[in-house]
């Protein structure tokens, strides 16, 4: 008997092997900076250990299963953690440590590649795939303020299908609100390569859970040549009135940037625009030089509320010491411009950062 099961075993492991193969990577990466800021705490500059200056930290697993035939399964689970204190990297709308950043289980065929779960919506993936700010790294994590027109950058409960022709590819997203906030969404992502230029553009409509909704418009082109690459893109917002997903550039541009400064008027946002510039250069293979600036407008839904304005910029060098090791030192400044816009808490219409950082990934 104890025979019989031993062959059964076997007989069915070299069996599934021989049709499937199956891998799991796990990933991640480590990232901590020592930063300065001025005009931090009632006028007064900043020192800290920030948990990212380039990368929020994370682990992961990527799961893929090769059923031959072109078909493959696919499934990815991912933590983000503050590498400062261990604690997970951010709260979720109820007020509740947001584990899993992803979570999604998917289809590979000769068609195209269909995941369903919690993933990135396809404002962010132009972004990251094509638009980023720095091409060796996509944005610089303290300091991102594109992220800010991406409505939240993920959503719950998505479907989301993906194909790729020649130089042609896209992406298609569906999201149901399932009576939770800012995930109800539809959208989608065309993009065209060929040689060194590519453009791309995306659109996104999101319904929160009171029924508002936000809806995003990103176009942009990207030219490289030689060490050199440009970007050039062209984001827009537009809320209903009373939308949760006003105040979605907080986040993305958080203290350092002037996010909760620039946002004090949160639930009172019609139209959200941002023109974003940058050029990212190899100096040497182990040197790379980047810089961006972004101008933003707001304007507001109450009438004769004045629109705001806010001039941002960033420039990051970063040097790697292998493949996976890298340091980097970034500098970013913050302008509000214009009278319509709430100043920082000292009353400061300036703030400045510098950053100088150490990252491993693996």
């Amino acid at each position: 008997m104890k025979k019989a099961s031993l062959a059964l075993a076997v007989l069915a492991a070299s069996t599934s092997a021989a049709w499937a193969q199956s891998s799991v990577t796990l990933y991640g990466i480590m990232d901590a900076g020592i930063r300065y800021t001025s005009n931090a705490n009632a006028g007064t500059s900043q020192r800290q250990l920030i948990p990212g200056g380039m990368s929020q930290s994370r682990l992961g697993i990527n799961v893929t299963e090769d059923m031959g035939g072109g078909m493959k399964a696919l499934a990815n689970i991912e933590h983000r953690l503050n590498s400062d204190t261990g604690v997970p990297s951010s709260v979720n709308a109820s007020g509740v440590n947001d584990f899993w950043r992803q979570a999604w289980v998917g289809l590979q065929t000769n068609a195209g590649i269909v995941r369903l779960g919690r993933q990135y919506n396809v404002l962010f993936d132009a972004y990251a795939a094509t638009l980023a700010s720095y091409k060796y790294s996509p944005f610089a994590e303290i300091f991102k303020p594109e992220l800010g027109m991406t409505l939240g950058a993920r959503q719950d409960n998505m479907v989301k299908y993906s194909f790729a022709s020649g130089g042609l590819s896209g992406s298609l997203q569906l999201s149901a609100g399932e009576a939770t906030t800012n995930n109800k969404s539809a959208g989608g992502l065309l993009k065209y390569a060929s040689g060194p230029f590519a453009v791309v553009g995306t659109y996104l409509g999101v319904t929160d859970s009171s029924g508002k909704k936000a809806t995003a418009t990103i176009v942009g082109a990207t030219y490289t040549a030689g060490p050199a690459h440009w970007n050039v893109v062209y984001a827009t917002n537009k809320f209903d009135t009373g939308s949760l997903l006003q105040a979605s550039i907080t986040g993305s541009l958080g203290a350092n940037a002037g996010g909760a400064a620039y946002n004090a008027l949160t639930n009172d946002v019609s139209k959200r625009n941002m023109f974003q510039a940058g050029v990212s250069y190899q100096l040497t293979p182990q040197l790379n030089l980047g810089t961006s600036l972004y101008l933003v407008d707001q304007t507001p839904q109450t009438a004769g509320r004045a629109k705001s304005k806010l001039t941002l910029w960033s420039a990051v060098a970063d040097y790697a010491f292998s493949k996976r090791t890298d340091a980097y030192l970034e500098a970013d400044s913050s302008s509000f411009n214009s009278a319509g816009v709430a100043r920082f808490a000292n009353g400061a219409s300036k703030r400045t950062g510098v950053t100088l950082g150490l990252r491993h990934r693996f």
